[in-house]
């Protein structure tokens, strides 16, 4: 049975996060919120609990778990040899939507870090987060709160269909602030590497810094990592039902945004047959009017914001709407616009770059 707790204010003594504590202390599941997505928290010592996480996803056991804690004292439980640039990083955008790779302690078990000598940390923003973790006492590893491979959930709605029943507790706190996960940057390497980009962006770390970071292809969402140090490095992720195809351009200039909705309207949406829908854009929205297929607004390219905390909710949209192919635009790979392409990249069935 899976008790669900609507949370839309937190009281200084909340019984339900006292509840949920005690649930993750007795070994139990409980998904929560965090800012960028919802969590499925296991007790971070507690191995039984932490293989139920990878049962109840259908994870592969060769993908890490990000450990999320309340205070740097944790991180230090869990952590070993931390290096200046992390202390930097944790100071600058903790608490917040960065997960740090470090070296792994030795109390950590291998299950958590898929038998890796590094350990994924973040302190999550969002206040019943933080408030479980302190309640539990004990940093709580978590992946995110769906199925393995599918689009991650951004409300406790999509927690409910995705996880009633297999686990013990859903704290249901609404919408998420990002809506895509957190970025990822390995530490333990000079310099420091991109691993995922997420909800703070690669200019933000390197500002921090003070100095360029590694961004490899696979952060790109091009090709992926054989031994993967972080979660979405090595699996296709993010994926809904329906077959996505993405449109890519050289570059996104009112020029090549035309061409681009060409493409889409006489050769892309041409390739099977069912519900065709299409993921747009403010800005291109005129060039599909009376094209005849369902069209899902984005946002404006304006606010990249606005688009990566619409994306998971409209990729698992396309799917209640049962759209059978699902044709989404392409975004510049710097700020969030990298974020966004990573995990489109990663979603997709199949892949064009129009000319123009």
């Amino acid at each position: 049975m899976t008790i669900v707790f609507r949370l839309r204010s937190l009281d200084q003594d909340c019984f339900e996060i006292r509840y949920a504590a005690g649930v993750l202390r007795k070994g139990g599941l409980v998904a929560f919120p965090t800012e960028t997505v919802y969590g499925l928290g296991a007790l971070v010592w507690d191995e039984k609990a932490v293989e139920r996480v990878f049962q109840v996803k259908g994870r592969p056991s060769d993908n890490p778990l990000i450990v999320h804690v309340f205070s740097v004292e944790m991180v230090e439980k869990v952590a070993a040899r931390i290096p200046e640039d992390a202390y930097k990083l944790m100071e600058k955008a903790w608490p917040g939507p960065l997960t740090i790779v470090l070296p792994r302690g030795k109390s950590v078990p291998r299950s958590v870090t898929a038998g890796l000598d590094t350990v994924a940390v973040r302190m999550p923003s969002h206040p019943v987060a933080l408030s479980l973790i302190r309640e539990t006492g004990d940093p709580v590893a978590a992946p995110s709160a769906n199925p393995s491979g599918k689009p991650s959930p951004t409300s406790g709605r999509h927690v409910v269909r995705d996880l009633m029943g297999k686990i013990e507790v859903i704290l249901d706190a609404g919408e998420t602030l990002y809506g895509v996960e957190s970025t990822v940057v390995n530490i333990t390497t000079d310099p420091p590497t991109l691993l995922r980009p997420g909800a703070i962006t690669v200019e933000d770390v390197e500002r921090i810094l003070g100095r360029k970071i590694l961004v490899p292809e696979f952060a790109k969402g091009l090709g992926h990592a054989e031994k993967p140090l972080a979660p979405g490095m090595k699996y296709r992720h993010y994926a809904p039902e329906a077959k996505l195809i993405l449109v890519e351009a050289p570059s996104y200039d009112q020029e090549c945004l035309k061409s681009l909705a060409d493409y889409v309207k006489t050769k892309a949406l041409s390739k099977g047959n069912g519900k065709l829908c299409l993921l747009a854009t403010l800005e291109t929205l005129q060039y599909y009017l009376g094209s005849g297929f369902e069209t899902f607004i984005l946002g404006s390219r304006g606010n990249l914001f606005e688009i990566a905390k619409n994306l998971f909710t409209l990729l698992r949209k396309v799917d209640e709407e049962q759209c059978t192919i699902v044709v989404a635009e392409g975004f510049p790979d710097m700020g969030l616009g990298l974020t966004i392409m990573n995990r489109l990249r990663k979603a997709a069935s199949e892949k064009i770059l129009v000319n123009c």
